[in-house]
This record gives structure tokens, C-alpha cells and sequence, in this order.
């Protein structure tokens, strides 16, 4: 299922347009289709001259020049300079992609490329692992940007130690089960001790080892009377702050995430000028900003399905002029979990694209669980 996701305004703008191009007659939706079908595939303007002899009817170039100039006042195409061909407006490709745009069945050899490479042989195999990998076939296939977005992983704990750095400050490290060691410093409450410490670290390595940190702190509510009783109250509270450092860093982040992307070189592509690498680092600085992470998986969470944003539809990147095509994927109990997709410039093979993110996404699911 494909969700073709729009602003209002853009949403009434593409109902009138598909009005009145229902109003003309067949060759201008041919026009129209070869224009954007030319831009997808090289991203230069298409003249009358050349697009004269690609059309399947017979239309001189003088003719195909009034059909332009129709699909201008629509605001479908524009003439990037003078004497120039034509190109796609940004509401001329949405509705490319609403009204004439084909999404067809993954193709056998993508399916099973992406097989292939997104797999887990081993169930010990760390997901994380899987997010990279996902992230660097959707970026290769697509020559886009691929992305994947998590919550950050909730890991098993094994061991835990408290090293001092200062008389304020000390560096809590936590291993997981497959090993990943995670360093947190920490601010020690006012006098404790290098032995209070070693207490307090033995305690969570003897009580609570082998849980999830989310497990961890529901079981310490339960054995508050053990740790008053096994514990002096500066090591207690040491407990108390190491595990609210480790539930993921700033106090108001409620579900802190991730974002991996590959393949930000594909981006430098094709690029014409100036405004071009002024877009594209816009881009990167989005895709740098904490927010973008929480933002995107919002975007994928509304509803079912792959979601198409283009241009300044997609809020988050609006004012690098990218594309975001962009799918969620859930866990055992249907719940969302994260996002995969691609992000690159307006004229990326959509067509093509959908479905390998959908079935990225649907794979991603199965893995999960």
C-alpha cells in the first residue's frame, strides 16, 4: 500500500488540477508524462524539438509548444530559463505521482538482492547490525540516501562497573550480553566514597544483572527495602542516578531513537552549482539535528503503508528540496518500532523505489520479532 502524502494546500491544488487536465485532450497528459518521465531519468529540461519525436502521436514542435504553454498555466511545468525546455514543478511531480505513476511488483533479482543482504543467520546476531546493513542496500539500490530509524535498543545487562574521574563525577560502564559496552559519566552525590562505589556496583551485578535497564528499574521500585537495608543511602542514591543516566541520556527524552544513514556520497551526484551543494548541505544539517529522528518516525507512524513526500510536503527537509520516501516496520505485537526509506532529490525512480522500501520494511518486521 502506498500512501502519497501531501499538505492540504497541495491536496485541493491537485484535485483542481486533475480537473482541468481531465478537460484536455489526450496528448497533453503524454506531453506532461514524457516531460517528468525525462527529468526522473536525467534531470535536464525536455525541449518541444526532442519531445516531438519521442511522442507516439504526431505533433510538430510548434504544436507541442501550445500544449506547454497549457501545462504552464496549470503550474504542472515551468521553464527554468529562457529559450530553455520544460521541467516539472514540485506540484507537477505530486501529481505525476498521484495520477500517472505506475508502482509495480519488486522485481525478482531486487527481492532477492535485498534478501540476500538483509539477513539474520544468527539469533544472537546484534540488530543493530541489521539496521546498517538495510540502510546500505536500500542506499546502493536506490542511489539515494537510505535511512533507518529505531528506539534505541533497551540491552541486557551483564555487568556493570562505577569508575571515579573526579570527586564529583565518575564514569558508569555498562556491558551488555553480546558485549556492547555503553560509558556514561555521571554526577556523584556530595562524599562518596571509592568503596561505596564498589558497593553499589556489586549490587546491581548481584540483583539485577540479566535484565534490560526497563526491567532494572521496575525491579529496583520492588527491592527499595533490600537496597536500604544492603546499602548506605549515598550508595543508594548512586544506584538511583546510574540507572536513570543509562535509561538514554537527557531527562525529556522519552524515546530516545536512532538514525543511521548510508550513502550520503550518492546525494553529491549530479550536482549543478552552487545551489545545489547549498540544498544538500541544508540536508546533512537536518539530518544531524535529533529532532529529524523523532520527527521521521512520525512520519511514518500516520498511517499505513509507504508514504511519498516531495519537496516542501516533507516538513523536515522542506528547505533542501528532497524526497522522502519512507515506510514503517513493527514488531511481534504489530507495534512500530522504526522506519526505513530513502531521501534524495526530487527526481529519484519513485516507481522503483516504493516497493523496495515497502519490502525492505516488511522484511525488517520479520526480523524483529
Amino acid at each position: 500500500m502506498v500512501q502519497k502524502e501531501r499538505s492540504a494546500d497541495t491536496a485541493a491544488l491537485t484535485s483542481a488540477m486533475r480537473d482541468r487536465l481531465s478537460a484536455l485532450d489526450e496528448r497533453s497528459g503524454e506531453v506532461f508524462r514524457r516531460i517528468v518521465e525525462s527529468y526522473l531519468d536525467s534531470g535536464e529540461p525536455l525541449g518541444s524539438r526532442s519531445l516531438s519525436r519521442l511522442l507516439p502521436m504526431s505533433l510538430s514542435p510548434a504544436s507541442v509548444r501550445n500544449v506547454m504553454s497549457d501545462l504552464e498555466e496549470l503550474g504542472l511545468i515551468y521553464s527554468p530559463h529562457v529559450s530553455a525546455g520544460r521541467l516539472p514543478t514540485q506540484i507537477g511531480l505530486r501529481f505525476f505521482v498521484d495520477a500517472f505513476m505506475q508502482v509495480g511488483n519488486l522485481s525478482a533479482e531486487d527481492r532477492a538482492s535485498i534478501d540476500r543482504q538483509v539477513r539474520r543467520s544468527d539469533r544472537d546476531q546484534p540488530v543493530e547490525q541489521l539496521f546498517n546493513v538495510a540502510s546500505q542496500v536500500l542506499s546502493g539500490m536506490s542511489r539515494g540516501a537510505g535511512l533507518v530509524i529505531t528506539a534505541k535498543n533497551d540491552p541486557v545487562l551483564k555487568h556493570v562497573e562505577f569508575m571515579r574521574l573526579a570527586p564529583t563525577k565518575a564514569l558508569a560502564v555498562l556491558v551488555g550480553e553480546h558485549d556492547q559496552v555503553e560509558n556514561r559519566i555521571i554526577e556523584l552525590p556530595a562524599g562518596v566514597t571509592s568503596s561505596q562505589l564498589t558497593e553499589a556496583a556489586n549490587f546491581l551485578n548481584a540483583h539485577l544483572a540479566g535484565q534490560t535497564l526497563a526491567e532494572v528499574r521496575g525491579q529496583l521500585q520492588k527491592v527499595k527495602e533490600t537496597v536500604r537495608t544492603e546499602l548506605d543511602v549515598l550508595s543508594q542514591d548512586l544506584v538511583e542516578r546510574g540507572l536513570a543516566s543509562w535509561s538514554g541520556g537527557d531527562a525529556d527524552d522519552k524515546s530516545p531513537t536512532q538514525l543511521i544513514v548510508r550513502g550520503r556520497a550518492n546525494l553529491l551526484e549530479g550536482l549543478a552549482g552552487a545551489e545545489d551543494i547549498d540544498r544538500l548541505r541544508m540536508l546533512f544539517d537536518d539530518l544531524e539535528k535529533k529532532d529529524s529522528m523523532i520527527e521521521l518516525l512520525s512520519l511514518a507512524e500516520t498511517g499505513p503503508g509507504v508514504r511519498i513526500f516531495i519537496g516542501s510536503e516533507n516538513k523536515l527537509f522542506s528547505l533542501s528540496g528532497s524526497s522522502l520516501i519512507v515506510a514503517p516496520y513493527k514488531d511481534g505485537d504489530d507495534r512500530i518500532i522504526g522506519a526505513v526509506g530513502v531521501i534524495g532529490p526530487t527526481r529519484l525512480n519513485y516507481a522503483r523505489i516504493v516497493p523496495m522500501v515497502d519490502y525492505t520494511a516488511q522484511l525488517m518486521s520479520r526480523l524483529s520479532r
